[in-house]
């Protein structure tokens, strides 16, 4: 288990992190900012009170920058902000150059020995907590059958998977869950529940369909496997799952979000979004409701890598919490996890 304080994320917010409801609302968003100018989020950081900030895109800058660019964006923030990341190794690192080596992919280093996981990881969190990245979105728990291969365009086609066989990428991601977060970076499995059998890419389409998928899925074992080693967070896949839910994608799933992953599951720590943003698979609606929709369903923390979705999503959740009880409940719950997550990534200690 990681040595990252743990916590009790269903429990009532705690007395000193009382928040207004506009505060709460900002707590749920995580807004993207380009990595070689992140400082232009600085405006909607402090209008919209943000509970967190995604770095977006590639960058060789040195460590010294990015760490003072993190710094002055913090000075913006209600409640310091959870800082994230793409920096999984292979083709998705966003950080590269002379203090961000280049990592292998998730696949290499499944083929390889547990040991070289483990220091892969370690050194990488190391480096991102020293400039305040405190939460990265990795690992991939997503298992990709031999048979599919590259054929699957989110995961198999990069090489992001730690193997075709469930059972095997679980102690995978045991290792590297551990690793990161007890080097100071809190973890996200991703994307749940599961984008390894998808023909389609929930970025470029709407089409990506998972229909076998079942709440007792075989492909979910690395996903309890880094549940069980205590990842701060899970991501939602926005591909569809009929099985599971024949109406909403995972994204917007009750059924998926709170009745398989935090009931039956057992997991009790930050949900967050795949972006909501940019990617196809929620264009047909607006970017507002697109939060709701996913905080209604259990959601914690709704991403979006577009700045100008900051205002629509931070609006439509006052104005739902205003006008229904049952959801305010649920932003309030929402918040907690958040402010928890802070908490285990020693931000914060209300």
């Amino acid at each position: 288990m990681s040595d990252l304080p743990s916590s009790s994320p269903s429990s009532p917010q705690p007395s000193s992190c009382r928040l207004s409801l506009e505060q709460k609302a900002g707590q749920l968003l995580m807004i993207g900012t380009d990595v070689d100018s992140p400082r232009g989020l600085a405006d909607e950081i402090k209008r919209y009170q943000l509970g967190g900030i995604f770095l977006a895109g590639r960058s060789t800058r040195p460590a010294a920058a990015l760490k003072a660019d993190i710094q002055a964006l913090q000075g913006n923030a209600t409640t310091p902000l959870l800082v994230a990341l793409d920096q999984e190794g292979g083709s998705v690192q966003t950080l590269k150059g002379g203090d961000f080596p280049l990592i292998p992919s998730a696949e290499r280093l499944g083929n390889g020995p547990p040991d070289k996981l483990r220091d892969e990881v370690r050194d990488s969190a190391r480096r991102l907590a020293g400039i305040g990245v405190t939460i990265n979105l990795a690992p991939v728990a997503d298992t990709v059958p031999a048979d599919i291969g590259e054929a699957n365009p989110p995961i198999g086609n990069f090489h992001r998977q730690y193997g075709s066989d469930p059972a095997e990428v679980a102690k995978d991601i045991e290792v590297a869950v551990t690793a990161s977060q007890d080097s100071g970076v809190l973890t996200v499995l991703k994307h749940f529940p599961g984008l390894g059998r998808t023909r389609f890419n929930t970025d470029t389409s709407a089409q990506a369909v998972d229909a076998t998928a079942t709440a007792n899925d075989p492909y979910l074992q690395p996903f309890a496997a880094g549940i069980k080693a205590g990842s701060a967070s899970v991501m939602m896949s926005s591909a569809s799952y009929p099985k599971l839910d024949g109406k909403d994608i995972a994204a917007f799933s009750k059924p998926i979000i709170t009745g398989l992953l935090r009931q039956k599951m057992g997991f009790d720590g930050l949900v967050v979004s795949d972006d909501l943003g940019a990617a196809k698979a929620a264009a047909t609606i607006s970017p507002g409701e697109r939060a709701v929709r996913f905080v209604a369903a259990g959601g914690d923390l709704a991403l979006s890598i577009r700045p100008e979705d900051a205002q629509p999503m931070a609006e439509a959740l006052i104005t739902r919490a205003r006008t229904d009880p049952a959801f305010a409940t649920r932003v309030d719950d929402a918040a907690g996890h958040v402010l928890r997550a802070k908490i285990r990534a020693r931000q914060i200690s209300c």
